[in-house]
């Protein structure tokens, strides 16, 4: 169940579209004030605060002791309790909760949007660091290219909490956003990652679609209950609607999960669960190991994605491995762009 504490706004920290990161100071269990603490404010969902707005936070992520997701999140401002800003549309997200947005949907708009991808590149991440590498490698080899991303709700709902996003966008990396399902705060809103992707290609003039979840996933070592399994979905759903489904290989030479090493076990786990036949890029001397014929494993030379990066002034972490220490995982993730970018040229 989640915990609730009231506190007061200390400091605000940093503010962008949508993410307002601040330290709040809780109200102790002896009614004395503690230290300064992390937190952050959805804009969207509850409006700015201000130095000194009394609030309620929700601390359960660091009563938890979590890692990923291990702030305080502001819930409701005491001080300024009324607020409004009408969205988009009647089509809710987050709904049926006390903090549903009426984000509106692209769909609402453009209800004879094309469903034809017409041969898109759709390179489907399964975790969110794979989406910065590919979307690097892709500038460094084709520069101009217009790729969108395309974010699922299988991770963190609100886009806004993406740095990396937030990172790639400033740098012209990305020409937009399409958040679908219970996700929020994309430069378009969709109610299916089909249509996602839909509107990245005819909306956003996509040459390139990264799809897959935000940060935050979650993994249960399972061999069904992981986020990153709507990886699938994704590549199905670019197959279905004409476009080319490559499916970006979860690899790694450090993680000290045995599953995680080489090929992931949820990259195998995703391509068993994909119906259609897709791509399926790997670097030179990777082991595929057991993959259904159906799909088409190719290799690649991967490009310097280290050179990449670096040229793109973006700072890409998987696990808290950069590409000296994992280069294997930045190597795969590489491999996938410049296979998508094969498929997009004549």
């Amino acid at each position: 169940m989640p915990t609730y504490r009231v506190g007061r706004i200390d400091e605000i920290r940093s503010e962008r579209r949508g993410l307002q990161r601040v330290t709040v100071i809780l109200e102790g269990t002896d009614s004395q004030p503690g230290a300064p603490e992390r937190a952050y404010v959805l804009t969207g969902l509850v409006g700015p605060v201000r130095a000194g707005d009394e609030v309620v936070c929700n601390t359960t992520a660091v009563d938890r002791g979590l890692g990923t997701g291990g702030w305080h999140v502001i819930h409701a401002n005491l001080t300024r309790p009324d607020w409004s800003d009408p969205g988009g549309g009647h089509v809710m997200k987050l709904r049926y909760t006390g903090v549903q947005v009426d984000t509106g949907v692209d769909e609402e708009h453009d209800p004879d949007l094309d469903p034809d991808l017409g041969g898109l590149p759709v390179v489907a991440c399964s975790v969110h660091s794979q989406m910065g590498v590919v979307a690097a490698t892709i500038a460094a080899l084709r520069p101009g290219t217009r790729v969108a991303y395309a974010m699922t709700d299988g991770g963190a709902l609100p886009l806004a909490l993406s740095d990396l996003v937030a990172d790639l966008v400033e740098s012209g990396l990305l020409v937009g956003t399409v958040t679908s399902g219970h996700a929020f705060g994309g430069d378009l809103e969709a109610v299916t990652v089909a249509s996602s992707l839909a509107l990245a290609r005819h909306r956003l003039d996509a040459e390139v679609v990264v799809a897959g979840m935000g940060l935050g996933g979650v993994g249960t070592g399972s061999r069904l209950g992981f986020s990153g399994l709507d990886q699938a979905s994704i590549l199905d759903a670019a197959a279905w609607l004409g476009g080319r489904p490559v499916a970006c290989v979860r690899a790694s030479s450090a993680d000290g999960r045995t599953r995680h090493r080489g090929v992931s076990h949820h990259t195998r786990t995703v391509l068993d669960a994909t119906r259609s036949g897709v791509e399926v890029p790997m670097p030179e001397g990777l082991e595929p190991g057991t993959i259904a014929a159906r799909h088409r494993i190719v290799t690649v030379e991967p490009p310097d994605a280290v050179a990449a990066l670096e040229s793109a002034g973006i700072t890409v972490t998987t696990m808290g491995r950069g590409p000296a220490e994992d280069p294997l995982f930045f190597a795969a993730s590489a491999a996938a762009a410049a296979h998508a970018l094969d498929l997009l040229m004549p």
